[in-house]
């Protein structure tokens, strides 16, 4: 049995499991419960003749034990009869599960919610209504590069097809004084955010090519923050990414910035989002013509009441949403987002690679415009070769 979390038949199981476990700890506790599984073997007692007698009088199962305990994230059929397969990392609140309620509710797609708390999700999903067989969730911690691999493996084992990949998983720490690092020493920021994502988009990224929809699409959710050509990414401290002597150094605790400076957690976050969009950039120019893969990025809108802004100061997270509903009519609900990164991934109109989409209430969703140093190749290039040394995809 293979290490992959049924929504139904083990969750017990994976809510135990840890971002920290070892891949042969959660095999272990996987495979427990169906170990107690009541015993199907024939008594060896019986003779040939008493089960025939027994096969031949006892009623027909309506489903084999197999199919039972099945997990609900195996595919049960060709890729090519499956249904459309999204895969949103971090889908467990806010954001994320938003998009994957938007997306499982037309029927047309099944949703992989990667998530880091299996039993978070399982009761997000449902609480949402989510209906039963919309989705699976399968555990990823984005802070692991091991957990990302893993997560890779155990997906491929699925059976499942992959249409669309959505990197959507953030974390924010604004107040944070000191740095905080990932399981592989980098800075929580930077490696969750861009560094986790960047490992997993490139490794799923044959899957994509592979897509039946013919139309598959990787999205990296950007932030108006990371842009300082809007007055929003003009809010100190701005992002920038500076010579990149920090992600060179590797981002760890002699030296957590990207840009090498002293640590800033708001900026922190915003350096990550903008290497985020970046990357979508260079993968649309690397990969787009030879996959066919749709590369993008967007800012769904101000959601100001999401669990994002957790570990900000109080009084912000008080008086943050009326300013936004009153005064800079910016405010979006989780929902209203989330509708917006599904029809990223969905619409038709909406797949044109290398585009940084956004939202308006008098068009609706138009194409915006990246910042100076969102749109500086060059620089992106060097993130680019940088991150792929740090996550082991080049020596």
């Amino acid at each position: 049995m293979s290490a992959v979390m049924s929504t139904s038949k083990i969750s017990n199981a994976g809510a135990q499991i840890s971002g920290k476990a070892s891949h042969a700890a959660k095999v272990v506790r996987l495979q427990a419960p169906c170990a107690r599984i009541p015993s199907i073997a024939m008594p060896v007692a019986r003779s040939p003749l008493v089960i025939a007698a027994a096969a031949a009088t006892a009623p027909a199962p309506s489903a084999s034990l197999a199919d039972q305990f099945k997990p609900n994230a195996v595919a049960r059929v060709p890729p090519t009869q499956q249904k459309q397969t999204a895969i949103i990392t971090g889908a467990s609140s806010g954001l994320g599960l938003n998009a994957a309620k938007a997306l499982a509710a037309t029927g047309e797609w099944h949703v992989v919610m990667a998530c880091r708390d299996f039993l978070k999700a399982e009761k997000a999903a449902k609480a949402i209504g989510m209906p039963a067989g919309s989705y699976s969730i399968l555990h990823l911690d984005l802070s692991s590069l091991e957990s990302v691999r893993q997560f890779v493996a155990n997906f491929k084992a699925t059976g499942r097809r992959l249409d669309a990949l959505i990197c959507n998983a953030a974390v924010y720490l604004p107040t944070a004084k000191e740095p905080r690092f990932t399981a592989d020493g980098f800075e929580l920021s930077v490696g969750t955010n861009h560094l986790g994502h960047f490992l997993l988009a490139n490794l799923l990224l044959d899957d994509l090519k592979n897509a039946p929809n013919k139309q598959p699409r990787c999205i990296i959710v950007g932030s108006i923050t990371g842009n300082t050509n809007t007055l929003a990414g003009n809010v100190p401290p701005k992002a920038n990414l500076g010579d990149l002597s920090g992600l060179a150094s590797g981002v760890t605790i002699a030296n957590p910035m990207m840009d090498g400076k002293e640590f800033d957690g708001a900026k922190a976050y915003k350096d990550s989002k903008v290497a985020c969009m970046m990357t979508v950039r260079q993968m649309h120019e690397r990969f787009h013509e030879s996959t066919g893969v749709t590369f993008a990025s967007l800012y769904p809108g101000c959601i100001a009441e999401t669990g994002l802004f957790r570990e900000h100061y109080g009084i912000f997270k008080t008086l943050f949403p009326p300013f936004q509903k009153y005064v800079t009519k910016g405010y979006v609900s989780e929902e209203e987002a989330g509708r917006r990164l599904a029809q990223v991934i969905s619409d038709p109109k909406l797949n044109k690679s290398g585009a940084y989409w956004s939202w308006s209430s008098s068009k609706g969703s138009f194409e915006n415009q990246v910042s100076e140093e969102v749109a500086d190749d060059a620089k992106a290039a060097k993130l680019w070769d940088l991150s792929a040394k740090l996550v082991g995809l080049s020596a």
